[in-house]
């Protein structure tokens, strides 16, 4: 057979060689353009990009052939979908990160606002708040949504009208607007208190009503990805099937339904009008669920940015400082819920 010849492949040089000649070229074209003003460097970037996506699949189509210019564009493609999608989040972190290190102190941490008018004053009577009304709503949801679930997938396999309706609910409650939890939530406590009830235990209620289909849909899926031989291998040892679901589906899938949790607490705590609503806000410190108003971080940093005192950059700093708080809070949880699952994981899946 006669042996075909080997098709010259773009080196790395080369690929340097292109994404230089493309930024040169959308900076060529930007100073050409911006006619004495200032240019404007993420254009310069995306057009040189671009560029460099031209001139790299139109060189290795004629070197390396179709295929591999095919294969290049896609990757190029993918890539570029990948940074723009990175573009609004590293955004949003750098924004906030360099706006709230300015009252990120210990201050910050340790007071409350109570008889605080201009700057000083801090978020602690916040943070209790979020942290208690997020643990409560954690506890009603995670229960519920995980029992749910487990019905779902190990016995309404046969989809009976009950679980079929199960499972129209819980498509109806994903999609609830925050505001109609929080009207659910004030009229049925309402109904109980009187009134103008306002209380920390109410806002979990609320969070609680958008927590759980988050938490029967992400175990639910979960709990669908243990392999079918598993639990026929359990059940021909004798087993009995709610020891079978407590020894062999949970502990295999135990790092994706700590993951899909994880989502779910991070979806509601930072929720504001639902809070508005039934747990209203203070000044003061509550550590109390079942008594009173209680303050929130999402409700600190809306209550700062609106309600503007004299000094309006110190309340600017306070509402950037808790929106950090409330990031770094979400970012605490992840790892934590990364290394739990990783603890708790099979010996096998490691």
């Amino acid at each position: 057979m006669a042996s075909h010849p080997t098709r010259p492949s773009l080196s790395r040089w080369i690929i340097i060689a292109l994404f230089v000649s493309g930024m040169a070229m959308s900076y060529a074209i930007a100073a050409v353009t911006a006619s004495g003003s200032e240019v404007n460097v993420l254009g310069v970037v995306v057009v040189g990009l671009v560029i460099f996506g031209v001139l790299t699949v139109g060189l290795s189509w004629a070197t390396e052939g179709r295929r591999k210019a095919v294969n290049r564009a896609m990757a190029g493609l993918i890539t570029s979908a990948f940074g723009l999608a990175l573009i609004p989040l590293v955004s949003l972190v750098w924004t906030v990160a360099t706006l709230g290190v300015a009252r990120f102190d210990s201050q910050f941490f340790s007071s409350s606002m109570r008889n605080v008018v201009g700057a000083g004053g801090g978020a602690l009577h916040a943070i209790i708040g979020t942290l208690e009304i997020t643990l409560i709503a954690a506890l009603i949801s995670i229960p519920i949504g995980l029992l749910t679930s487990i019905y779902l997938v190990e016995y309404g396999r046969g989809r009976n009208r009950f679980s079929r309706w199960v499972t129209t609910m819980v498509d109806v409650m994903t999609g609830i607007p925050s505001i109609v939890a929080g009207l659910f939530a004030f009229a049925m406590f309402s109904l109980f208190f009187g009134p103008g009830v306002r209380m920390g235990f109410a806002g979990a209620v609320a969070l609680s009503v958008l927590m759980i289909p988050v938490v029967v849909r992400s175990s639910e899926e979960m709990l669908r990805l243990v392999p079918n031989e598993l639990r026929e291998a359990s059940l021909a040892l004798g087993v009995p099937k709610w020891l079978t679901i407590l020894r062999v589906v949970l502990p295999t899938s135990v790092g994706g339904l700590v993951t899909g949790i994880m989502i779910a607490i991070a979806r509601v705590i930072g929720e504001t009008a639902p809070l508005l609503i039934v747990a209203g806000f203070t000044q003061s410190m509550n550590y109390n669920p079942f008594n009173e108003r209680m303050m929130t971080l999402p409700v600190f940093v809306y209550n700062s940015y609106s309600s503007q005192g004299m000094d309006a950059q110190a309340y600017l700093d306070r509402a950037w400082a808790g929106a950090l708080t409330l990031i770094i809070i979400v970012m605490l949880l992840n790892l934590g819920a990364r290394i739990v699952s990783r603890v708790l994981r099979p010996a096998g899946n490691h």
